[in-house]
C-alpha cells in the first residue's frame, strides 16, 4: 500500500508578544515535519528554534527510516552542543528550545520530542496526544499533585524539564507509529493548546482539509487572544488507491508497533542500546 502525505504549516507571533521565538519545518520531500519553541524568558530563544529547523533542513534524504531517525537525533545533539557553547560565550544561563518532530517512511512514522511542544494524531473520530509534555506541571499532574485545570493556571506552567540546549546531554523521547490511510497529525507549540482544548482541535479538524488546517487552527488561537507565539504543522496520510480491509491495520496500542532497526517496543530514549 503506497501512502502519500499532504501538509501545511503556519507560525504567528500571537496577539500579545512582540517577538516570535517559534519556528517550524514543513518538508514532505524529506518526510520530516518539525515544530520548535524557543524557551520564553531565556536569551536568544529565537536563535535556538531557528537553528534546530535550519540544521534539520540540511539533512539529506535517507530511504531507511531507522537511519533517518538516527541522523535527526545526531543533528539535534549537535545543535544542543552549539547552544550550550553559545550560552557559555554570552554568559547566559540557557539558550534553548523545545522540539517535536515527525518522520515518515512508507507505512511507519517516528515521533521524537523534548519539551512541551506536542504531536497529536487524529484517527477516525479520535484525537490522541502522542507526545507527553516534559514540563514541571505535567509531572505534578501525573503524580496526582495537581489537576489539569490547576496546571493550566500554575505560575510555573511554562517551565519545561527537557529541551534542546537545556543540558549537556540531550534526551529525546520517541514513539513508533504504524500509519493508516486517513491518519492526520498536528504538531504544535504550546501556544495552540493554551488556547484550544483537545475537543476544540478535533472539532476544527473534522471540517477542515489538511492543507488548510494549520491556518485555521492558528486563526482560532488568535481569536482567543493568543497569549503566546503559536505554531502549527499538519500532516495528512492518504493512499493512491482505495483501501481494502487487508490494507488497514488494527488499531493496536503503539507499544506493539515495531520497525526494523529499533528495539521492540515503541517508546524509547537515547539511553537504549
Amino acid at each position: 500500500m503506497a501512502l502519500q502525505y499532504k501538509s501545511s504549516s503556519r507560525t504567528h507571533v500571537g496577539s500579545v508578544r512582540h517577538h516570535n521565538e517559534d519556528a517550524c519545518l514543513d518538508r514532505p520531500d524529506l518526510g520530516l515535519w518539525v515544530v520548535a519553541d524557543g524557551m520564553g524568558g531565556h536569551a536568544a530563544g529565537d536563535v535556538a528554534s531557528q537553528r534546530i529547523v535550519e540544521r534539520l533542513a540540511e539533512l539529506p534524504h535517507e530511504e531507511r527510516l531507522s537511519l533517518f531517525v538516527e541522523r535527526v537525533e545526531s543533528a539535534l545533539e549537535g545543535v544542543n552542543g552549539e547552544l550550550r557553547g553559545l550560552a557559555a560565550r554570552h554568559e547566559a544561563a540557557t539558550i534553548g528550545s523545545t522540539v517535536a518532530a515527525l518522520m515518515v517512511r512508507g507505512e511507519h512514522a517516528v515521533c521524537a520530542w523534548a519539551g512541551d511542544s506536542r504531536v497529536y494524531r487524529i484517527r477516525g473520530e479520535t484525537l490522541t496526544q502522542i507526545t507527553q509534555d516534559h514540563a514541571l506541571v505535567a509531572d505534578l499532574v501525573e503524580r496526582g499533585l495537581l489537576t489539569a485545570e490547576q496546571a493550566a493556571e500554575h505560575p510555573q506552567a511554562n517551565l519545561v524539564t527537557r529541551a534542546v540546549g537545556a543540558g549537556d546531554a540531550l534526551k529525546l523521547d520517541m514513539e513508533i507509529i504504524a500509519l493508516q490511510p486517513g491518519d492526520r497529525f498536528i504538531l504544535c507549540s504550546d501556544g495552540l493548546d493554551k488556547e484550544l482544548s483537545a475537543e476544540e482541535i478535533l472539532h476544527a479538524s473534522a471540517t477542515t482539509p489538511t492543507q488548510e488546517l494549520a491556518f485555521a487552527l492558528v486563526e482560532l488561537a488568535l481569536a482567543r487572544g493568543s497569549r503566546d507565539n503559536v505554531t502549527v504543522v499538519t500532516v495528512g496520510v492518504s493512499t493512491d488507491k482505495p483501501a481494502t480491509p487487508g490494507d488497514l491495520q488494527h488499531d493496536h496500542p503503539d507499544s506493539e508497533d515495531t520497525l526494523p532497526g529499533f528495539t521492540t517496543g515503541s517508546r524509547f530514549d537515547d539511553n537504549q542500546p
